[in-house]
Formats: C-alpha cells, sequence, structure tokens
C-alpha cells in the first residue's frame, strides 16, 4: 500500500482539455513531475471544455486547422501521433466534442476519489483518441482504459450517462472559465489559499521544474 500523501501539500492544477493537442504533448512532462515531486507536490486535472456547444461538430469542420499543428507538436514535444488517429480524422465523419471525454474524466474522479488517478486516466483518454484512433463519443472505449484502475465498468456506465455527471462537467467548464484560462494547457501552482500560474502554454519539462522548484522555495 502506498503512503497517504502528507497534509497540505502544495497542489500542481493541470487545467487541460481531453481534445488539446498541445495537452497531449505536455501529457509525458505531467507524469514525470508528478513521479519526480511526489510527497512534495500534488497533481490535479481539470476539463475546460474548448471544444463544446455549437464549437462541437463533425471532426472534418477542425481538421483542416488541426492538422498542420500535428507535425508542430511532435517536433516540439517528442510525442507522435497514432496513424489510426490521423486515419480517424481523414474520415471527418466522427464527432469533435469535448463534453463526451470530459465527462468521463469526472465520472472517473467521482468513482474514484482519487486525484492522482484522475490525471492519469485523462492521460489515457487522450491516448486513446490521438494515438488509437478511438471514438470518444463512445461509452465502450473507456472500458478498456477503466481495467488498469479497477474501476468496475457498469458502475463507470452508468456514471457516465447520469445527467448529474454532465452536470458536474459543465460546473468544471464554467470553474476553469472563472479561473481565466485564455488556452489550454494551463498550470496553476496552488499553495495553501493562493494560486499561481506557472505556464501557459505547452512548455518542456526542464523548464517546468525550474520554475516550480523556484515557485515551491519562494513561497513556502
Amino acid at each position: 500500500m502506498s503512503p497517504l500523501p502528507a497534509p497540505g501539500l502544495p497542489e500542481l492544477l493541470y487545467l487541460h482539455d481531453p481534445l488539446c493537442v498541445w495537452c497531449y504533448g505536455l501529457n509525458p512532462a505531467i507524469q514525470r513531475l508528478q513521479a519526480e515531486l511526489a510527497g512534495r507536490l500534488d497533481v490535479s486535472v481539470l476539463c475546460g471544455g474548448m471544444v463544446v456547444g455549437a464549437e462541437a461538430g463533425p471532426l472534418a469542420k477542425s481538421w483542416d486547422a488541426l492538422r498542420p499543428l500535428l507535425a508542430e507538436v511532435e517536433t516540439v514535444t517528442g510525442v507522435p501521433f497514432g496513424g489510426a488517429f490521423q486515419i480517424l480524422a481523414a474520415t471527418g465523419t466522427v464527432r469533435y466534442d469535448s463534453e463526451p471525454p470530459s465527462r468521463a474524466i469526472v465520472a472517473f474522479r467521482q468513482l474514484t476519489q482519487d486525484p492522482a488517478r484522475t490525471v492519469a486516466f485523462a492521460h489515457a483518454v487522450q491516448q486513446a483518441l490521438f494515438r488509437d484512433g478511438c471514438d470518444l463519443n463512445e461509452s465502450v472505449t473507456y472500458l478498456p482504459l477503466l481495467a488498469p484502475f479497477g474501476v468496475d465498468s457498469a458502475d463507470f456506465l452508468n456514471r457516465w450517462a447520469a445527467s448529474e455527471t454532465a452536470r458536474a462537467a459543465q460546473q468544471e467548464f464554467a470553474a476553469v472559465g472563472r479561473i481565466g484560462v485564455q488556452g489550454f494547457p494551463t498550470l496553476v501552482v496552488r499553495i495553501g489559499e493562493q494560486g499561481f500560474v506557472l505556464a501557459r502554454g505547452y512548455q518542456p519539462y526542464e523548464q517546468l521544474r525550474a520554475g516550480l522548484e523556484q515557485l515551491l522555495r519562494e513561497e513556502l
């Protein structure tokens, strides 16, 4: 059994969206920070609702703007996009909508009550799309992702489909909006009652780690 986290640790709040390609590129750095600063820093994730409402629609609607970004993200971050995603995107019929995968992340968090594992699940959701070309609008997409976490599939499906979970996801989008996030990813460090913006947009691990260490030295 892993030790319980120390009370009152600073928190790295990862404000992301499941459809954000730069968030996908940032995931390895977040995972590394989470592993290497365990016991010094808690990490949690919130979904921002980047593509919802009138913005959501067939992937073809977004593909012309999205396609040039893939090579840039791969070059800058070193994280590859899978051929399966590009095939999925080329068909253009899959709905590109942040709400269903965000609702899945909210459902997982509610079931596990574990922010750290929710970060890992959010990474897995993005890999399912951008690496494996899965449709995040389909509930069955999430079932293989639950197995490593020991989450019951039936409980998850019930929670994912519940209107209460949909409302919770909308409330999460609104909360992120109130923070004043202008783009994804955004990283905020909470120390006590204060919040400090660590990064707006993608930054490499070394830069994030240096900024985080400086912030912790100055504020603790």
